[in-house]
Formats: C-alpha cells, structure tokens, sequence
C-alpha cells in the first residue's frame, strides 16, 4: 500500500512537471500564412521577435506557411476546400468577395475584448477598407498611398518651385507647363492610362464609384471634369505615356530623368535607390481639386484576416495582435520595409529623419487621413471594372477617340458588366 502511494505521488508530480515545461504538449497550432517572396524574411522575423514571445504563454504554436503560387487563386481555393490557414493575408482589390460570402470571420467583438488592440488605434481610412456591412474583417498590416514624387534638378534647372501640399490642379498644370521642353524631350508628368492614378483625382472632384442601385455613372461632373484635365496634359505636351518613353509604369519613367513628376507610392523608393541613385528627389500630397478644396487618394493595403471557419480563432486574434503590435510595426517602419497602420506612429522617430526616403515615406503616410480616400477596390468587379476606364484613357491620350466617344464607349461597357 505505501508502495501504491509513492508511485501515484511520482506520476503526479511527473505530470505536473510536464505541463509546467512544455505548455506545447496541451498547446494550439495557429496556420499562419501570406504570400513569398520578400515578405518571407520580413514575417519570419516579425514571428520570431515579437509573436512567439507573445503567445507561447498561452500554449499557441504558429506555423508560418508562405505561398509561392498566386496567393488570391490559393486562398479561394483552400477555403473552398476547407483547407485554409487559421490567419492570412487579404488584399483590398480582392476582399469584398470574401466579406460577403462571409468566408472572413467579423473581428469586433475580439477588438472590443482587447487590451492590446482597438478600431481606434488603426488610421480610419485603412479600418474602413476592410470594412462590409458595418462589421470589420481584417486588421490592415501596412499600406500605401499616392504622392507627387518631383524631380528637383529639373525643377531647379528651369527655376519653377517645387510642387507642394498647397497646389491645385491649376497651380500644380502651371508648374508642370513651366519645367517641360517637350522638343528638348523633358516632360512635365509621367501619365498612365491607369484608373489606378486617374481615379485619385476623380475622387477629388467629387466621383462616386457606385450610385444607389448599383451603377457606375461616368457622367458625374467631377468625373469627366477630372478626365478631361488628366487626359488634357498629354494633349497639351506637358504630360507623357511612360510607354512614348521605354518604360511601363510612372516610376520607370521619372528614373529616366526625363519627366519631372510622377504620381506614385513608397513602393518607387526601393526602385529609385536601386535603379536611380543619384536622383536628387522629393515628394508632396496630391494637389487639391480647385472646387472642391480636397484631394482625392487611393488606400492600397492588406489585412491580417481570420477563417470563419477556423476551429482556433481566439488563438488566431492573439496572433494577430502580435504582428499588428505598436513595437511590430514600429519595428518594420523604421527599418523602412513598410508603412504602419497605427496612426499613433505618425510621431515616430522615423519620419524625423531628413532623408528623401523618410520624408516621402512621411507624406505617403499622411496621404491616408487627407481628403476623399478610397480603398482600391470595385465592389465584387475587381479589375473587370477599370478596364472600359483604362482603354477610354488609352484611346483618348493616343488621340484614337474624343473624350465623349470614349466616355459613351465605357459607360455602355460598364452597364453591362453590372447589370444595369
């Protein structure tokens, strides 16, 4: 009998011993994934430093599962199949879908019960992007917005002033007229065919996306008010395609030293500093609409979001809490990867730095919370939406159609995509 009672006092204090040291034994594996590439390194770390010191005390494992192929046909697939990870990534442009079908789980209540986490701590543009119904959907991990990148050699070349956060769109075509000399090859702006550029000013004049039932109309003053003066500049020769230069994309074409602006976001730094070196640059906020006193603004962004159909959300929240944390995204700003979506980091040492980087950086950053600024999304469309926009201002800035033959041309297009 005394025998039988060491060995039972033995087996318990085994046990006890076991779940004190290995809190993984009775622990939860969150799935946690996003696309490869460079964001490999970048989340690796994020995991590393700041989320297993978080959530290891409460028994949770996160295994990082980065996706090589398309990452929007992988997500639709696994979750179709019942195979998605517990916390992923969501881009804007393909989100509402996924909202709506209610494949997301809604995270309000998890940030009501929060200590570390609020809707009040994230910029409210960034919130809104992911938000359906009035319910969130996912915690935007950084994002992006458009600025006036400038070329300050060839501003000072032609003794014009920089362009600058009080410009309109008069003031900024006036500047623009100034430093071009299109029979030297020197333009004032890089313009591509690109509702992704375009819409930021159409917004500005006051464009909404869909009306009441639905419909897209592109007869709205601020939208064809908007056309005309994008389309306008190359008509005038201040303005030219990136492709007239060799190049893509604005940014391809402002490293040739050739054009004098482009309206791009911070993702242009990395490819200055590489392809551009020397490049003495600047960067400013969108010139305000002359009407109606605002500008106009894109919101690019991805969220963390969780599975609806994950049997370890409240794990999968605490995780997300720790790769959304103020020292996370800290963290990844200051070492220049990424803009946070913390608006309390506005203040951050970072954005005191004089460099072009930190200051463009800072700009970008500010561009979230200043006039009508959009997600970068079309409803359940996606990119099937910018394409009647996107060849209307080809055919116009090609000199193929007039603005009205091509206005009438995408809006009968639209009609039909939506129905109406």
């Amino acid at each position: 009998m005394r025998l039988h009672r060491y060995a039972w006092r033995v087996s318990i204090s085994l046990l006890m011993l076991l779940l004190v040291v290995s809190p993984a034994w009775a622990g939860t594996v969150v799935r946690v994934s996003g696309w490869a590439g460079t964001d490999v390194a970048i989340v690796e770390e994020l995991i590393a430093r700041f989320v297993k010191p978080a959530v290891e005390k409460y028994g949770i494992e996160v295994r990082y599962e980065p996706i090589a192929e398309d990452f929007s046909t992988y997500l639709y697939n696994s979750l179709s199949a019942g195979t998605a990870p517990d916390l992923f990534y969501v881009d804007i442009f393909w989100a509402e879908p996924l909202m709506a079908a209610g494949q997301l789980e809604p995270l309000d209540a998890y940030l009501e019960r929060s200590k570390v986490l609020s809707k009040a701590d994230i910029i409210p543009s960034l919130l809104e992007a992911f938000t359906y119904n009035g319910k969130v959907y996912g915690i935007p991990k950084d994002f992006n917005t458009l600025a006036v990148f400038y070329n300050k050699d060839l501003f000072d070349e032609a003794g014009v002033p920089y362009p600058d956060e009080n410009d309109t769109w008069k003031t900024f075509t006036d500047k623009l007229r100034r430093v071009s000399r299109p029979h030297e090859g020197i333009y004032g702006i890089a313009l591509p065919p690109e509702f992704a550029r375009f819409g930021a000013f159409a917004y500005a004049a006051g464009f909404k996306l869909f009306d009441e039932r639905g419909r897209s109309d592109l007869s709205q003053k601020g939208f064809v008010e908007a056309f005309e003066w994008y389309t306008g500049l190359i008509k005038e020769g201040i303005g030219v395609l990136p492709a007239d230069l060799g190049q893509s994309w604005g940014g391809g074409a402002f490293a040739t030293e050739r054009v004098a602006t482009a309206i791009e976001g911070a993702w242009m730094l990395g490819f200055l500093r590489d392809q551009a070196p020397n490049l003495r640059y600047g960067a400013t906020l969108l010139p305000r609409h002359p009407g109606t006193g605002q500008r106009g603004n894109f919101i690019y962004t991805v969220s963390w979001s969780i599975n609806a159909a994950s049997r370890v959300k409240e794990e999968a929240f605490r995780v997300l809490e720790a790769l959304t944390s103020p020292e996370a995204q800290q963290w990844v700003l200051q070492r220049g990867l990424a803009l946070p979506s913390r608006h309390a980091l506005l203040n951050d040492p970072y954005f005191k730095q004089p460099t072009a980087e930190a200051q463009a950086n800072l700009v970008v950053f500010r561009g979230a919370s200043d006039g009508n600024v959009q997600p970068f999304k079309f409803g359940r469309y996606g990119g099937d939406w910018m394409t009647p926009v996107n060849e209307a201002l080809s055919a116009v800035m090609t000199g193929e159609l007039t603005p009205q033959q091509a206005l009438a041309d995408a809006q009968r297009r639209l009609d039909e995509l939506t129905g109406r």
